[in-house]
């Protein structure tokens, strides 16, 4: 019995996939730098070893996975080569993996993380389900008939998939230090939908998605009239948003979901459209309700009087649609973003969206970019987007105080980077 070994397994793929295999009863163990994420609390509960990175970790008879984010230069894969021992990239172990069970891709530039959990959440509660969420968590069963999976189209790595069904939300443009354009976006996206082996469902009020042209069918859901799937009567209460549900112009059901903004709907209505495709009833779809959602996609908590909110959000879109939730549940509060750009690269290619999306807010504070190893800062700053906004605050991690004068607000800490730290410490700071 082979032992797998993760290269990186603290990444949000890398610990979900870990934990799937695991569950199956597999030998598992990883190696990573020495920092503490987030996503390695999973694997410290099922007592996954994670070991310090070195080329002694590889040994006969074990089985390598290597996470996107190391070179062929790393000591560990450099090892794992020599030795001869099976070795994968993580989107290829994947894309064998997955043909054990009806699949289910969820992928778009927007909303994956959530959707993949929604639809994780309802599958499970009615039939044996795998699934691996983007925010590092994963979950295996032996006899699976389904297996949902994020996929992520960054180096079109969601390429190595065969799937049975593909959810697509939106195709928008980013990772600029890959991708050219939004038509080169918009490219991958149409070679991933010439590999699904069933159906689509994607999003029909998404001008890019409109153009997708697929072998199988290709079901449309979303708010425009002419979408097979269509929502209408939207309200929003204490409970969360409710909402009506056309299929092809007749009357389906009902449905809750204790989130708020249309982003929220949609993802749930992709949810719908593939449980009604495979025939599972409008009942057993309502699991929707009980969603506690996934990390770090507006988790929020009380403290004291102030409401304080975790998102992943680094994309302009993404932080439009996080604020207009916090809009809807707290209607009568106000909005303080904290935000923490992901990337030189993306920030000067979004520097005027990302000012015009944040300024939705009341009060917007700005920590400075969190940059990546591989690329040039080229002189760009957090002043630079300070500049195209107007009342915009600069915030260092030793300052987090000054949040506390915003009694009875709504605190949104944005970012892919370590925005976290801010947070954290501005919850020690407040509660000494």
């Amino acid at each position: 019995m082979t032992i797998y070994h993760f290269v990186g397994i603290k990444g949000t793929g890398m610990s979900a996939l870990a934990q799937i295999l695991y569950d199956a009863g597999e030998q598992v163990q990883g190696s990573d730098v020495e920092k503490r994420f987030f996503t390695q609390a999973n694997l410290e509960t099922k007592n996954i070893p994670i070991l310090p990175f070195s080329k002694d970790n590889i040994q006969e008879g074990i089985t390598v996975i290597a996470g996107n984010a190391f070179g062929d230069d790393h000591v560990e894969i450099k090892a794992a080569k020599e030795l001869g021992v099976p070795f994968y990239r993580y989107h290829d172990f994947l894309g064998d993996y997955l043909q054990q069970c009806t699949s289910v891709a969820v992928t778009g530039a927007h909303g994956k993380t959530s959707t993949t959990g929604l639809l994780s959440h309802v599958l499970s509660a009615v039939r044996p389900t795998s699934y691996l969420i983007g925010d590092g968590t994963g979950k295996g069963h032996e006899n699976s008939q389904y297996f949902v999976f994020e996929a992520c189209e960054y180096r079109r790595h969601f390429l190595a998939y065969k799937p049975d069904y593909a959810i697509m939300t939106n195709v928008d443009f980013d990772h600029p230090d890959y991708f050219t354009s939004i038509d080169d976006v918009l490219l991958a996206f149409q070679e991933m939908a010439a590999k699904v082996k069933k159906g689509i469902i994607a999003c029909g009020d998404d001008e890019y998605l409109q153009q997708i042209q697929a072998k199988v069918p290709v079901v449309y859901y979303g708010f425009n009239e002419g979408n097979d799937f269509q929502a209408k009567n939207v309200t929003e209460d204490e409970k969360g948003t409710t909402f009506d549900v056309f299929v092809r112009n007749t009357y389906y059901d009902q449905f809750l979901i204790p989130t708020y903004g249309n982003h929220s709907v949609l993802n749930a209505l992709s949810v719908i459209a593939l449980c009604q495709y495979e025939q599972i009833s409008a009942e057993e779809i309502k699991h929707l309700a009980t969603f506690k959602g996934v990390k770090r996609r507006f988790t929020e908590k009380k403290v004291y009087d102030q409401i304080i909110i975790d998102d992943y959000a680094h994309h302009p879109r993404e932080i439009e649609a996080t604020i207009e939730s916090a809009r809807k549940k707290y209607h009568d509060k106000q909005i303080v973003a904290i935000f923490q750009p992901h990337t030189y690269t993306r920030t000067r290619t979004f520097l005027q969206e990302f000012a015009d999306s944040l300024q939705e807010a009341d009060v917007v504070y700005l920590c400075d970019i969190f940059g990546s190893a591989r690329e040039d800062s080229g002189k760009l700053s957090i002043e630079d987007l300070q500049g195209k906004m107007e009342g915009a605050h600069l915030l260092a991690i030793d300052q987090t105080e000054v949040l506390k004068q915003y009694d009875n607000s709504v605190l949104i800490f944005m970012g892919a980077g370590d925005i976290q730290k801010f947070q954290e410490a501005y919850e020690k700071r407040i509660t000494q």
